[in-house]
């Protein structure tokens, strides 16, 4: 997201609805002026330019209520694991960061990641995609020999890596380009729908469809997903494509989310170690 003088379209328009202007789709001066203006009364620097920050403050995203719910033990489902006010999410607090605990309700009401079983396998995997619930941007900085190794069908001569080395963007529009929903690498289609989020989502059609399920305008701004809906993004893709793996607590199917979520099993040791963890406070 960046609107600024000399900038026009929909989001112009919200933009100046929102600041009780003509909603003409023009940035112009007067647009300008009262960005500032409202930017210095909510503690903002008071540029006149809206990037992520100050589109995020002036049109918050509602999160869904939150509904308390009782626990039910049926002989073939696990117990539901009341989520509001409970003390058994309380027990991630040091495990976890704070910001990420205060998410996960939500997921756990939209995406039914809502006993100990479900929810340490996505936690484990979450926290070991994102080094511990750090890294929210996919890193491409690839050197000639790195892409060789990792992107050896995109990177077949060392010419060609060599005119890719060290440059993220290149690197991405080149590998994702013309699949997931892209376009072409002239597109800029595989950078703009990079890794993103604590288990990457990436790809066009993946964000489009995360989009749709929470009713946001992804496309529009695809570093929400990674600023916003880190945690969020994360339960979409596993509750789409791993939920229904999380059938017990055993090693086996630690092996089996991993795959699913990694394509391989790296950081097996590290995952089930989490998983562990998680599973112990959680149950």
């Amino acid at each position: 997201m960046l609107l600024k003088k000399g900038s026009s379209g929909e989001d112009v328009k919200k933009l100046q609805a929102k600041l009780g202007l003509t909603a003409d789709g023009a940035f112009g001066p007067g647009t300008e002026t009262k960005v500032k203006e409202w930017q210095a009364a909510n503690g903002l620097t008071a540029d006149g330019v809206v990037g992520n920050g100050t589109w995020a403050k002036m049109f918050p995203v509602e999160t869904p209520p939150l509904v308390v719910t009782t626990a039910v033990t049926t002989p073939a489902t696990e117990p539901v694991i009341e989520y509001a006010g409970s003390v058994k999410l309380d027990k991630l607090k040091g495990h976890i960061p704070d910001a990420v605990i205060s998410q996960i309700p939500a997921v756990m009401v939209t995406f039914g990641i809502d006993t100990a079983t479900k929810l340490a396998h996505f936690l484990s995997q979450c926290g070991h995609e994102s080094g511990g619930f750090k890294i929210v941007n996919e890193n491409l900085n690839y050197s000639k020999d790195g892409l060789r190794k990792i992107f050896g069908k995109y990177f077949t001569t060392d010419e060609i890596a060599t005119r890719y080395a060290r440059q993220p963007e290149k690197i991405a529009n080149r590998v994702y380009g013309n699949r997931m929903g892209n376009g072409a690498e002239t597109s800029g289609d595989g950078w703009k729908h990079r890794g993103r989020g604590y288990i990457q989502l990436t790809g066009k059609d993946n964000y489009t469809a995360f989009g749709k399920a929470i009713n946001v305008d992804i496309l529009a701004n695809p570093d929400l997903v990674a600023t916003q809906y880190p945690l969020m993004s994360a339960a979409w893709f596993f509750a789409k494509n791993c939920l229904r793996k999380c059938v017990d607590a055993s090693p086996a199917t630690v092996k089996a989310v991993t795959l699913c979520v990694n394509g391989g099993t790296i950081g097996l040791d590290d995952r089930q170690k989490h998983f562990n963890e998680y599973y112990a406070l959680l149950k």
